[in-house]
């Protein structure tokens, strides 16, 4: 790519309403071509709304935006792309086409754009042209691989690619690195520093801030909506970006309550799902949080969805309290006592279309159920607005839709829709992934509560501060199989990532 002069951004008085809520209140914000601006926030504080707006999601915005000093009516993702402004959102999936080869979905903007006048494809050409910029990136994907065959990781990269196929100036990454291992953050942020060289102006949504303080120049700080600082990062210390977020200081991250641990209340023994999990041995006691470390691709996902039956071709006992389960789909886990939260919450965890309400009730619906049947909807709005209130759930009211809500507090409906449950075993799968500071807390909170109540938590997670500061055991994944059970006030991140890679203490 040839370099280009740098451009500058700016967004003036943005303000946008949904209904029950005002998300943008007169928002001004502003980027340079080859700088990387970071965009943080809580959630719910506006960020991803506001770029939604530049990418033309939202068009029934006031205010004004303009490129270059030239006022660009961006009302449409047609309006924006033509402006060179690209975004690749968090949630992967909801973009790609899972039938599709990564080619076609790398060029499937470009094809589209060519195919006018055309009858044919040169689908030679495609692949070639595909695999470019995926060796411009140095990204190792087959360009004939399905989408669906691909790890998260694998289809954000395509994402990214995608976007380098079309006249870029402004690229927007949203949590970018949330389903990335380090060394697919560092290729990540090699390709940041070539854009930022060719002149491209990169907006990075992150709440991974020590990863913002090495690739960004700049920092734009939103709370409820509202600009709050506007500054070179380097000149904001990383506490004060998070006093700056939450509107006051940051004491005691993980709980630090005493619990009583128990007897043994789940075991799985000799997991196996082929090629994916190779013959895992498990146990939590009742009151114990136990971790699950490992890289991405380790294998944590694939085992939780072993145990809670969403892997038909899996295979070994699960045993709930002394009581052998038969799990053979997700139903059977539900009915034997386990409830998973999914990492992946949009798809999932939660169902966007539907309501707050709908969402929290959905696994316990029997329970207001009058004469076998009919529903309470009293009853079930009752225990819907007792958890939202309970959980610090922001939404209007529980007839909101969960689409609407930002990542937290969608994670928080996706966790209380178990609450209400009260199950025995509680999994999580990457719980914390696209969740800010503050929002985290909330959520080691209701952790450590579920584990002091008896339950059995399995915590599955790449982020090693927080395995560290919540488990009492964990298990280290390494290519689908337990490397080494470790007692966490006995380790240190440093041996975590020892048997993370695959070796062996001497």
């Amino acid at each position: 790519m040839e370099k280009q002069l740098a451009a500058r951004l700016e967004m003036k008085r943005i303000s946008i309403a949904f209904p029950g809520v005002q998300a943008l209140s007169g928002v001004d914000f502003a980027a340079e071509g080859g700088r990387a601006h970071a965009l943080i926030g809580a959630n719910g504080a506006g960020k991803s709304t506001l770029m939604k707006v530049l990418a033309g999601a939202y068009g029934h915005y006031t205010g004004t935006i303009h490129i270059d000093g030239q006022e660009a009516p961006i009302r449409t993702p047609k309006d924006a792309k033509r402006h060179g402004v690209q975004i690749v959102y968090q949630e992967v999936d909801t973009a790609l086409i899972p039938n599709l080869t990564v080619a076609e979905n790398i060029m499937l903007e470009r094809t589209v754009h060519d195919m006018k006048g055309r009858q044919w494809i040169n689908w030679g050409e495609l692949h070639r042209s595909a695999q470019a910029v995926l060796e411009r990136m140095n990204v190792q994907v087959p360009t004939r691989k399905l989408v669906q065959e691909l790890t998260l990781a694998e289809k954000q990269m395509v994402l990214i690619a995608r976007s380098m196929t079309l006249d870029c100036r402004f690229l927007v990454l949203d949590e970018p690195t949330a389903p990335l291992s380090q060394a697919e953050t560092e290729q990540l942020f090699k390709l940041v520093r070539l854009l930022k060289a060719e002149g491209v102006g990169v907006i990075f949504i992150s709440h991974r801030l020590p990863e913002l303080y090495e690739i960004c120049e700049d920092i734009t700080i939103m709370r409820d909506g509202k600009l709050v600082v506007r500054d070179e990062i380097a000149r904001i210390p990383q506490p004060k970006v998070v006093e700056h977020m939450l509107g006051a200081k940051l004491d005691g991250q993980f709980p630090q309550a005493e619990r009583t641990v128990g007897d043994i209340g789940f075991e799985a023994k000799n997991i196996t799902d082929p090629g994916k999990v190779d013959g895992v041995n498990l146990a939590v006691r009742a009151g114990e949080i136990i971790g699950l470390a490992g890289l991405v691709g380790a294998g944590k996902t694939e085992l939780c969805r072993a145990l809670f039956g969403a892997s038909p071709s899996a295979t070994g006992d699960i045993i709930v309290r002394g009581r052998k389960l038969r799990v053979g789909s997700p139903h059977d886990a539900v009915r034997g006592g386990l409830a998973l939260v999914p990492e992946e919450r949009r798809r999932e965890g939660v169902f966007v279309g539907e309501s707050v309400g709908d969402n929290l009730t959905a696994a316990v619906l029997s329970r207001f159920a009058a004469w076998g049947s009919w529903l309470s909807r009293k009853k079930e709005k009752a225990a819907a607005a007792e958890m939202i209130a309970s959980l610090g759930i922001k939404t209007p009211s529980e007839r909101s839709l969960v689409r609407n809500l930002s990542g937290g507090n969608q994670q928080k409906v996706a966790i209380g829709k178990w609450l209400l449950a009260d199950a025995d075993v509680y999994i999580f799968d990457e719980p914390t992934k696209g969740v800010d500071v503050g929002a985290k807390r909330d959520i080691y909170e209701l952790v450590a509560g579920l584990a002091a109540r008896g339950k059995c938590v399995l915590y599955a997670s790449s982020e090693l501060p927080e395995l560290l500061g919540l488990t009492d055991r964990m298990y280290v994944m390494y290519d689908g199989t337990i490397r080494k059970e470790l007692v966490t006030k006995d380790t240190s991140e440093e041996e975590i990532l020892l048997y993370s890679t695959g070796g062996m203490a001497k």
